[in-house]
This record gives C-alpha cells, structure tokens and sequence, in this order.
C-alpha cells in the first residue's frame, strides 16, 4: 500500500514538472551547442521559479539587466529562468542590452541558443562561449547551489571536484545552503558571498 501511494505521489510530481515546464512560452529547448550549458540552464529554471528574487538579483547586479524586464520575462511573458538568464549573459558577453537580445530571441528562437549566440558572434566552442559558459560557476557560487564542472572547466576552476556529494541532491539547495566551491578564490564566489540571496 505505501508503495503504490509513493509511486503515486512520484508520478503526480513528474506531471507537475512537466507540466511547469510546458508553461514557458517558448517551450524549453535551449540548443546552445554546449551540452553542459543546456543541462544547468534547465536547473536554473527550477531555481528561478522557486527562488525568484535572488534570480532576478543576479541578473541585474552581475549581467546589467534591467530589472523591470527581468521580472517581466518571467511572469508577464513567462520565459523559462534559463532563457532569461543565457539572453542577459549573452548580451553582456556581445557588448548589448538584454532588451536587444531578447527581441532577437522571440523573433528567431526556432534556432535555438546555439545559433543565436553565432548571430552575435559569439560561436559555441569559441574562446567567447567558454567565457559565458565559465561565468555560469560565480553565479551558482552566488547562490550557495552545487554545480558540477565539465572537463572543459578543469582548468578554470582547478580543485573544484565533480560536483555534489555522493547523495547530495543539486535540486533541494536553495540560496544559502551552501555547494561545494562557496568561496573558492578566483570564482567570483568568496567577495559576493551572501549578497543576492533570498527567502526560502
């Protein structure tokens, strides 16, 4: 009897999370030619939607963005969290406003992030796309949330490890519960500690 009500309970909460996931305008696909960007935007629509303000904190303190248009996206226009995020960190990298960047992606969003960072010049694979992808460590040092890093990493953040603790779940680590790396000198997680959080 238990294991049919826990099996029910798991499969009510896989369609609630599909289900919130198919709310975003846009769907959810990003497509940034980078699988490891593609996996942790998708975490950061979990953390997004249920830590809201310091999403939007990181946005305007780390990425200029304005914050009227990043409350904006996410609620009148129902963006996905990671949408908002790789069009304002994109912007930032082409030297843009995010109002630029977001207009180009809801004329041309069929193809995806990948495609869309190459129209500003910013090629997936490039020395460019490693430094948007790099930025993505400080802001979930920012949020005291774990995030694994990719081979391409290594270098950048050498001693980081590979994430997680063995049963240590990315997803129940809200703002101020601290991941591996918080801190860690040269990832931009050590002076900004604590600032930008939230409210669980």
């Amino acid at each position: 009897m238990r294991k049919r009500i826990a099996i029910s309970l798991l499969a009510l909460g896989l369609a609630a999370g599909s289900a919130q996931a198919q709310d975003f305008t846009f769907g959810w696909n990003p497509r940034s030619g980078d699988v490891w960007v593609d996996t942790w935007l998708g975490d950061m629509n979990r953390y997004g939607g249920r830590y809201r303000d310091p999403f939007v904190d990181e946005l305007v303190r780390y990425h200029g963005a304005p914050r009227d248009l990043v409350v904006e996206l996410l609620t009148q226009r129902r963006w996905a969290p990671g949408d908002v995020y790789f069009a304002c960190a994109l912007a930032r990298l082409a030297g843009r406003p995010c109002r630029y960047v977001v207009d180009l992606w809801e004329r041309d969003h069929g193809q995806g992030w990948g495609a869309m960072a190459q129209q500003l010049g910013i090629k997936p694979g490039s020395a460019e796309f490693h430094r948007l992808k790099r930025g993505m460590v400080p802001t979930y040092d920012r949020w005291g949330r774990p995030i694994e890093i990719d081979r391409d990493l290594e270098r950048d953040f050498p001693g980081r490890g590979k994430g997680p603790k063995h049963g240590d779940d990315p997803r129940e680590h809200g703002p101020g519960r601290g991941g591996k790396g918080q801190g860690h000198p040269g990832n931009g997680g050590g002076k900004d500690k604590g600032k930008g959080k939230g409210k669980d």
